[in-house]
Parts: structure tokens; C-alpha cells; sequence
């Protein structure tokens, strides 16, 4: 059986589909969880419904990043498993060069040479067992974030804001700048997003068009893919 058709069979779809149910229900549960512990933290019902809305219109713009990367990924991998794992990870540059380290280890080019049922097998393991450590550790780290927060922390909370913001801010700056020092399209897109972004935060200053600061990164993201295309 060519190694397209294992990948696109029904018996991988039913597999992967277990595991995005999964996801699925793991975000409603911690979803209803929040709901009913909001009110003893002082938090009102509209400030909830505020935060899911705003939560759902900020993902808007990643979330097209990922598909239009599941896209390739699908060519190469099928769709059960380029479904499966976006739903999982999201990060479309790991899984690409995870699935491309896996038939490479085989002789198999990902996306050049013909995709064999051995190349296959080994980019899905590859991909898996590039993250599984991930799960691993936060399985068993979860209960003792709390004991490390507060050594962190201290009796100063701000300061565990900080320090959170830091790396945020860290990360992505990473980021940025790997595609900076690149030159190429990916170094546009990355300017472009970045003043984007600045000039609708300078729009939506004003109360009136305060309802858009939801779709300010939405907005960056999109036109910078844009206009990045048709340069």
C-alpha cells in the first residue's frame, strides 16, 4: 500500500481523531472549571463572557497561520496526522522539521522523494517523540507549579508578572529576530507585522473603535501575509 493511503486511511483518522476529542474535552473542562470559580475570585459573569470573546478573536490570526501551514504538512504526512498534531502542538515549524528529520533519517527527502511507508513511520515517530517530553513533564510538574511560584515569587506577586512578561517578551524576541537576520520574505513579513500592529494599537486608542483592539492582531498577522505575497 503506497504510503499516502496508510496515512489518509480510515484507521488513522479514527486514531487521531481520539486523540483531538481528547483536546477537545480537556478545553471544555477547564473551561467550566474557570466559569465556576470566577465568581470567588471576584470576577462577574460579564467579564468572563468578555475574556472567551476576546480569547476567541485573538486566536483568529495564529489559528490561519497554522492551518495555511497544515496545508504542506497535510501533502506530506496525510491529513489524519497533520490534523492531529496541529491540534496538539500548533507549532507548524516544529512538526515540519520534525516529519523532515524522521524520512531524512531513512534517505527520503520530505516533500522531494517519494514518500515510502518506512519514511512515513519514521516521521511520525519523530514527531512524537520530539514532544512527548512536553506532556511528560507537565503531567507530573503540574502540582508543584504552585510550591515553585511561591519560591519565585516570594511574597511579591508583581514580581512573578514580571518575570512571566520577560519571557514572553523573550521568546518572541527570539523569534523576531531569526527571521530578521534572515533578509528574505520572512524578514518583511516580520517588519511588516510589527508596524502593523503598532499603527492599529495607535487606532484603537480612541474609545470609539475600542471594540477592534480584539482584531489587532488578527489584522497585523493577515495583512502582513499579504502584502508579503504579493511583494
Amino acid at each position: 500500500m503506497e504510503a499516502l493511503k496508510i496515512a489518509n486511511s480510515l484507521p488513522m483518522w479514527l486514531a487521531c481523531g481520539i486523540a483531538v476529542v481528547l483536546v477537545i474535552a480537556q478545553a471544555l473542562i477547564f473551561i467550566k472549571k474557570a466559569m465556576d470559580a470566577a465568581p470567588e475570585v471576584g470576577v462577574t459573569k460579564e467579564q468572563v463572557n468578555k475574556a472567551i470573546k476576546s480569547s476567541a478573536l485573538t486566536s483568529i490570526g495564529p489559528s490561519i497561520v497554522v492551518l495555511s501551514g497544515m496545508l504542506s504538512l497535510l501533502v506530506s504526512v496525510g491529513g489524519p496526522m497533520a490534523w492531529m498534531r496541529l491540534s496538539f502542538i500548533g507549532s507548524v515549524m516544529f512538526e515540519s522539521i520534525a516529519a523532515g528529520i524522521g524520512t531524512g533519517a531513512v534517505g527520503v527527502q520530505l516533500g522531494v522523494d517519494e514518500l515510502t511507508p518506512l519514511a512515513l513511520t519514521m516521521a511520525v515517530w519523530t514527531m512524537i517523540l520530539g514532544s512527548v517530553g512536553w506532556i511528560i513533564f507537565s503531567t507530573f510538574a503540574a502540582d508543584k507549579m504552585e510550591k515553585i511560584q511561591a519560591k519565585v515569587a516570594g511574597s511579591n506577586p508583581a514580581g512573578l508578572t514580571i518575570i512571566s512578561s520577560a519571557a514572553i517578551i523573550g521568546a518572541f524576541a527570539a523569534m523576531c529576530s531569526q527571521k530578521l537576520v534572515a533578509l528574505n520574505k520572512a524578514s518583511v513579513a516580520t517588519i511588516l507585522g510589527g508596524l502593523i500592529m503598532f499603527v492599529m494599537m495607535q487606532i484603537t486608542k480612541s474609545e470609539k473603535l475600542a471594540k477592534l483592539r480584539e482584531w489587532n492582531l488578527t489584522i497585523a498577522i493577515l495583512l502582513g501575509m499579504i502584502i508579503t505575497a504579493v511583494l
